[in-house]
């Protein structure tokens, strides 16, 4: 990572085929996400429309010369971090991504928190989120749709990372339902 300016630590992208477990979970999440990617894409007034199924998707990606898969095993250790950044691969990029923890703070790692940050017009904010192991966290890949100050809706930028590794070692999966070009 840090040849890249991303910080410290080890990420590896899997290959087509994918390991089942990660076809079947990209597979099974996607549908469920879909439904939100395209209220949101309402709500921030944008032309896209995300269709039910991952294979479909996939394949517009595909279309747009995205042909490399994006899920990834991140490998932190001491003194490793993630800086906050956003996973755009192309012209098509999928709303949301989900990371698993597969490390359990405090026995295998600790430090290392989920770091999620928003920016808009009013200013910036900041959500440290506590993952155990074996939990996963949703979250916005470059934008969301919040409340404006005066109705309406706002675009608010966000960005992710993981807060610096104190001792041990953290491994996480990062399912980006988008491909890279």
């Amino acid at each position: 990572m840090s040849r890249h300016g991303f910080g410290r630590g080890e990420y590896k992208y899997f290959a087509y085929p994918l390991p089942s477990p990660l076809h079947d979970l990209r597979h099974a999440l996607y549908p469920r996400l879909a439904p939100i990617a395209n209220r949101w894409s309402r709500l921030m007034k944008q032309d896209t429309r995300y269709p039910d199924d991952l294979d479909t998707f996939l394949a517009r990606c595909h279309e747009a010369g995205q042909l490399r898969p994006t899920p990834l095993i991140l490998e932190y250790g001491a003194g490793d971090y993630n800086c906050l950044h956003q996973d755009l691969y192309g012209e098509r990029v999928f709303p949301l991504q989900v990371a698993i923890l597969l490390s359990e703070p405090g026995r295998d790692f600790t430090g290392g928190e989920f770091v999620m940050t928003e920016t808009a017009s009013d200013g910036q904010r900041a959500d440290v989120i506590a993952l155990r192991q074996g939990d996963a966290v949703v979250f916005a890949v470059n934008q969301r749709p919040a409340p404006g100050r005066r109705g309406g809706v706002r675009k608010v930028a966000m960005r992710h990372g993981v807060s610096r590794i104190h001792s041990g070692r953290r491994y996480t999966v990062g399912l980006i339902f988008h491909d890279a070009r």
